[in-house]
């Protein structure tokens, strides 16, 4: 949802990508409720404070709320890629605590992100997922590999277009 910048979490870098808040519209129109799952290795690898990703990520969601966008839950791991944690994408802990605590039917759930492990999380939860070939997308597509996903898309617009079957 937000632009690819190093490692975001300093305000000033703070962008949406273009048609997320309509996308997200979109889904949200259409029935689905919407978590956000993320991976956030620079807490782990100390590049910033978490009182740095709570302001970049509640400017993330004010904005999602004016537009009227309700985020159920935000699952967010601040573990290095090399700490053993179970909360780091891909492993599906997040998602199937989504269906644990929100009654999330993760066969009928997509995960929609720019990176291999984005995808790779949604095929271990038995979801589906869609690659973006926004920020990271377009090395990480050259990854993918066999790994299960649905589709591979320019953006989000055109991942709400795939989902909602227009």
């Amino acid at each position: 949802m937000i632009e690819e910048v190093y490692y975001g979490h300093k305000l000033e870098d703070y962008a949406l990508i273009p048609g997320a808040i309509e996308s997200l519209q979109r889904f949200r129109d259409a029935g689905y409720r919407l978590a956000i799952v993320t991976n956030q290795s620079g807490l782990g690898r100390g590049i910033f404070e978490m009182k740095d990703y709570e302001i970049f990520h509640g400017q993330l969601l004010s904005d999602l709320e004016k537009a009227g966008l309700d985020i159920v839950e935000t699952y967010m791991c601040p573990h290095g890629p090399d700490e053993d944690c179970i909360c780091r994408k891909p492993l599906p802990t997040s998602l199937f605590h989504a269906r644990d605590h929100h009654e999330a039917d993760l066969e009928a759930s997509w995960m929609i992100g720019d990176h291999v492990k984005d995808v790779e999380t949604a095929a271990n939860a038995g979801s589906r997922g869609i690659l973006l070939l926004t920020g990271h997308g377009t090395d990480e597509a050259t990854r993918l590999g066999e790994v299960p996903h649905d589709a591979v898309v320019a953006d989000i617009t055109a991942a709400a277009n795939h989902i909602l079957g227009t």
